[in-house]
C-alpha cells in the first residue's frame, strides 16, 4: 500500500568514514493523514535519541491543516477536532522534525526509521529542500534481508514479536519509534557486519537490497496479473 513510483537504487553520497553505532541513534517515526507518502500530511511526529544508556523522546503534535480521514483516525487515534485543538502549525512541526534529523547526523547518530522510503518521502514531498545527508538504517529493509524466507507479516508489530522487542503502543509515534530503534540493536547484534560497513557501504547496500527486494515483488505481481508498478527507490522515493 506504501508504494510509488518505480526506479533504479537511489545512491546517497554520505561523505564520511563513520560506521554504523548501535549506540548513536536517532530513531524516528511518523503518524499521517494517509498511506500516499506523496500527498499524506504529518499529525504525530517522534524522535528517539540514543546515545549509551541515555534515551530523550520528542514528539510533536502538529495540525495537518487538512481533514484526517476516519481510516487514519482509526489507526492512531488523533482526530481533526484534537489535532486542530491542541497541534502545532503543520510546517512549523514539519520544519522541527528536519531540523532534529539535520542535527542528529551532524552530531553522528544513525538515523532510524522503520519503513524508510514512506516517512522520509513524507517529509520530502512537504519540503522539497529535505535531503538525505546522512546514514540511515531500515529495520524493515533488514529484517526482509537477512531472513527473506519467514512467513507472515512484515509490520512492526510482527518484526517486533520475531525479535522478542516490546511494543507497548502500536500506532503512537514514540512508541514505534523506540521499538524500531530496538529491533535495529538486535538486528545488529546477530549481523555484526552491519556495523563494520562505512556509512557509504551500508547505504549503498541497504539502497541495492530494497531494488531487489522490489523487483522481486514486481515480478510475483506480474506473475499474478495484478499491476506490478512499485516503488524500488531507497531510502526516498
Amino acid at each position: 500500500m506504501r508504494s510509488g513510483l518505480s526506479g533504479a537504487p537511489v545512491r546517497v553520497r554520505i561523505m564520511t568514514a563513520a560506521h554504523f553505532n548501535p549506540a548513536h541513534m536517532l530513531s524516528f517515526d511518523l503518524e499521517t493523514t494517509g498511506t500516499n507518502p506523496l500527498s499524506a500530511r504529518i499529525v504525530t511526529s517522534a524522535m528517539v535519541r540514543i546515545r549509551g544508556s541515555q534515551v530523550e523522546d520528542v514528539e510533536l503534535l502538529a495540525d495537518p491543516g487538512v481533514e484526517i480521514p476516519e481510516q487514519a483516525s482509526a489507526v492512531h487515534g488523533i482526530t481533526t477536532e484534537y489535532a486542530r485543538e491542541h497541534g502545532k502549525p503543520h510546517d512549523e512541526v514539519l520544519a522541527e522534525t528536519i531540523r532534529a534529523i539535520r542535527q542528529g547526523w551532524e552530531e553522528g547518530a544513525t538515523l532510524v526509521v522503520f519503513n524508510a522510503p514512506y516517512d522520509l518521502t513524507v517529509l520530502r514531498s512537504q519540503d522539497p529542500s529535505f535531503t538525505v545527508d546522512g546514514p540511515v538504517i531500515d529495520p524493515l529493509l533488514l529484517d526482509r534481508h537477512f531472513d527473506q524466507y519467514r512467513k507472515g507479516k512484515r509490520t512492526l508489530g510482527a518484526v517486533c514479536e520475531h525479535y522478542e522487542v516490546a511494543l507497548d503502543n502500536a500506532h503512537e509515534a514514540t512508541a514505534d519509534a523506540i521499538a524500531a530503534a530496538r529491533v535495529a540493536w538486535k538486528i545488529a547484534r546477530e549481523h555484526p557486519e552491519l556495523t563494520q560497513m562505512s556509512a557509504d557501504e551500508l547505504m549503498l547496500n541497504q539502497s541495492t537490497w530494497y531494488y531487489e527486494q522490489q523487483s522481486s515483488l514486481a515480478e510475483y505481481f506480474r506473475s499474478k496479473g495484478r499491476d506490478a508498478n512499485v516503488n524500488t527507490s531507497w531510502p526516498l522515493q
